[in-house]
């Protein structure tokens, strides 16, 4: 038996070799195989010296998984001036390198791998989990073992059980735990993103990035422009762009296979990857991933300022993607012994894409949890519950996706085409003028109350007539729903400054016993990283 499983290898292999540096027995299933993609996965600086400070990489080989590094970054949107930081996203990572570098790491330590291998159901047991799975392989092979074999043409499918104390669900939005959870459950917001990676940009202008950029207003999906007073203005979406340097495309390689250099400013590429996403509710008018693609193809060429349109680009590689956001995130165990992480635990911002970064800004605090979980046998549903509990920061964040979903107002009226740059533009305005130390940490999907406050009261100074719009558009329900979150905020921000020193040092004394030290260090972690005061500059 092992004693953690971790199901959803290319993500879930980072806390597997988390758990087993600790000294637990753990094992990966993955059902293809387990490698990264050649795609950059784009993080800051800050993100990947995380899985160095937990004894995941050296510093050297972090650096060799950098593929370029480029500076400065901006966020803009139409109508408003244009915001430039640095170090955000300013880092396109190599994930075939990475998750290589991890799967070594973690067997060498003595965990386990099983890739081809399909997850076909799961039981919980009074002392573990017994999994099912399937592979499909050659005669002979790994798998045949482990168990039963059934013949499948020219290839057998043997069937065999794994069990474990934990059952970690790395799956992401699509793990078949996760659809059994939230059965009939229809999403609450959604973010559809399109794109794709070409070469034929020019390399001179090609050394910077865009986190979140507006070119346009609001506008129904395949017109050029929307009309506030149209009948079909329910259809209405905005639009945000997103643009990095990519690898694909280094130019002037020195011979001899020599690695180009990475650094900001010390390389040339005419590759770029461009994403166009878009938020808005599951309602079933809304617009396909196809839909969407064809207003990329027709719009790219305008943002990106293209003389030769999209004929002057080859094109490596497209990306689409489809993330459900739900409410009641992050998303409570529904049985003892099986908790979710990364994208299948809804622990990502709404307002982000998920993945890799939203994995490595919770990676200590959920590897120390399980740990401390295995520890103590804290393996009951509330006991997992306690490893993500409410967020008020990510609650919060949902009346910021709902302000930037182009729906209807609550009155029924179309909102003006301009409403969510309009908002936008003042919230970055207000910020900038604050510093990095309340910028950054919204960029990075970071919710802290003060912050929050400063940028609010701001954007009432420079434009109190707009506030009445925004409320309109937001709808009373949602306004005060977020207040609530917010007065949270508040209460963890104070609780962790006042309460958490000295809860601290009870916390890591053995005067507790086994699980009640668990449950307190659990809550010292919930002020912590619900008032986002884990964030540093």
């Amino acid at each position: 038996m092992y004693d953690v499983v971790v199901a959803g290898g290319t993500l879930g292999v980072f806390m597997a070799t988390a758990l087993a540096l600790k000294g637990w027995r753990v094992a990966v299933v993955e059902r293809g195989k387990l490698q990264g993609r050649t795609q950059e996965w784009n993080i800051s600086r800050k993100e990947l010296q995380e899985l160095e400070e937990l004894g995941l990489l050296t510093a050297a080989e972090a650096e060799s998984c950098i593929a370029l590094e480029f500076n400065p970054v901006r966020v803009g949107f139409h109508g408003g001036a244009d915001v430039w930081t640095r170090d955000v996203l300013n880092l396109g990572v190599k994930p075939d390198m990475l998750v290589s570098l991890m799967r070594q790491k973690l067997e060498a330590a003595g965990g386990k791998v099983y890739e081809e291998v399909q997850l076909g159901g799961v039981e919980v047991l009074s002392d573990g989990v017994s999994l099912v799975v399937t592979s499909q392989t050659v005669p002979g092979g790994a798998a045949a073992a482990a168990g039963d074999a059934q013949s499948s043409g020219t290839r057998v499918q043997y069937a065999s059980s794994i069990t474990t104390r934990l059952l970690l669900d790395c799956m992401g939005h699509a793990s078949p735990v996760v659809r059994q959870l939230r059965w009939g459950k229809k999403p609450d917001g959604v973010c559809l993103v399109v794109g794709g990676c070409a070469r034929g940009f020019d390399p001179a202008a090609n050394s910077t990035a865009d986190i979140i950029y507006t070119n346009n207003d609001m506008q129904r999906p395949g017109t050029a422009a929307a009309s506030s007073s149209s009948s079909n203005s329910t259809g209405q979406l905005q639009y945000f762009w997103e643009a990095f340097p990519a690898a694909d495309g280094f130019l002037g390689q020195p011979r001899g296979g020599q690695q180009q250099s990475t650094k900001s400013g010390e390389w040339k590429s005419d590759a770029r990857t461009t994403y166009m996403f878009s938020y808005m509710d599951a309602q079933p008018w809304r617009p396909s991933l196809q839909a969407l693609f064809e207003d990329y193809w027709r719009l790219m060429p305008q943002y990106q300022q293209l003389p030769g349109g999209l004929q002057q680009l080859q094109f490596q590689r497209l990306l689409f993607g489809f993330f459900p956001t739900y409410k009641d995130s992050p998303l409570p165990p529904g049985f003892d012994r099986i908790l979710q992480i990364g994208d299948a635990s809804g622990i990502q911002s709404p307002l982000s894409f998920g993945g890799f970064g939203a994995l490595t800004r919770h990676l200590r605090r959920l590897s120390s949890a399980l740990h401390d979980a295995l520890q103590a046998d804290a393996l009951a549903a509330g006991e997992l519950a306690q490893v993500n509990p409410y967020n008020p920061g990510l609650s919060s964040a949902w009346m910021l996706q709902r302000a930037m979903i182009g729906s209807r107002s609550a009155d029924g009226r179309a909102p003006p085409a301009d409403l969510i740059n309009k908002m936008l533009a003042g919230n970055f305005a207000a910020m900038t003028g604050m510093g990095d130390e309340v910028l950054k940490p919204f960029l990075q999907d970071v919710i802290q109350f003060s912050p929050l406050m400063r940028t609010m009261a701001a954007q009432v100074v420079q434009d109190p007539g707009f506030v009445p719009q925004l409320m309109m558009h937001v709808g009373p329900v949602a306004l005060a729903d977020w207040m609530l979150h917010v007065g949270a905020l508040g209460a963890f921000t104070a609780l962790n400054k006042a309460a958490a020193p000295p809860l601290k040092l009870l916390a890591s004394s053995s005067a507790l016993p086994a699980k009640a030290g668990y449950s307190l260090r659990r809550a010292l972690e919930a002020w912590e990283f619900g008032s986002g005061s884990d964030y540093k500059l």
